[in-house]
């Protein structure tokens, strides 16, 4: 989660954006977006990735015939996810 937390950050900074306009323009509350950035791990997927779609980002479950968990995940272009 300090990846995913220290990204967040760093794309909002170069964004020049608050934690309160971020939210915003993600359409979550504050306190996702805080939570995100202090490296919570209690988040819900479908809120994390709101935030991350600002910066063409998702997150996604990594899960491949028992050889990794379902509970890794991996930071994914949006264009590129297979439908």
């Amino acid at each position: 989660m300090k990846d995913l937390a220290a990204f967040v950050k760093v794309r909002r900074k170069q964004l020049d954006m608050t934690q309160e306009a971020s939210a915003q323009k993600a359409g979550v509350a504050l306190t996702v977006t805080r939570k995100i950035e202090q490296g919570k791990d209690s988040l819900s997927l479908s809120k994390v990735n709101q935030v991350l779609m600002m910066f063409g980002k998702v997150l996604v479950r990594a899960c491949l015939r028992g050889l990794i968990s379902c509970e890794r995940v991996s930071l994914e272009k949006c264009g590129a996810l297979p439908t």
